[in-house]
């Protein structure tokens, strides 16, 4: 990593505190790095992080109802219903009736919708692939069980963990 703060040699052998901050200064950065271009494309679009979230996980679960996307977004429905608005009036986002609950609205992105969830995770899927790649099956295993065991709860998307 190029932005490490700790100015600990390499061969000492940290305690259990400094390895807790360690793994959470690694998180910010990289977290700062994942969003970094995703955030300057959402400006040109003048859309912020909310609205990438949205489409990210209508385009990850096509099809999943409004009441799901609060579940996993945690927001308030008016937060959520800004964003969606915003996103199906431009075109990113459509709202259909549920089939069987004509109640129900279901969330599908549009063409235009799939083209900037693409754009949006492009970088992304590469900086995932390549660490991935270098880093090898087992330490994959073991980072998806420490982010799962992070999250409260189960992961609220529409497949599994």
């Amino acid at each position: 990593m190029d932005t490490p703060l700790t100015d600990q040699p390499d061969d000492a052998a940290p305690d259990a505190e400094e390895e807790l901050r360690a793994g959470m200064e690694h998180l910010f950065f990289a977290y700062r790095d994942f969003i970094a271009r995703p955030d300057r494309i959402l400006t040109e679009y003048g859309f912020g992080r909310a609205h990438h979230r949205v489409i990210f996980f209508v385009g990850r679960y096509p099809g999943m109802a409004v009441r799901q996307l609060l579940d996993i977004l945690q927001i308030t429905k008016q937060s959520l219903s800004r964003v969606l608005s915003q996103l199906i009036r431009e075109g990113y986002v459509e709202q259909r009736q549920g089939e069987t609950d004509r109640r129900q609205r279901r969330l599908y992105l549009t063409r235009q919708g799939t083209e900037l969830e693409r754009r949006l995770s492009e970088d992304q899927r590469r900086r995932f692939a390549r660490a991935y790649g270098t880093a090898g099956p087992d330490a994959v295993r073991g980072f998806r069980t420490v982010l799962d065991l992070m999250i409260s709860g189960p992961p609220k998307g529409g497949g599994g963990g």
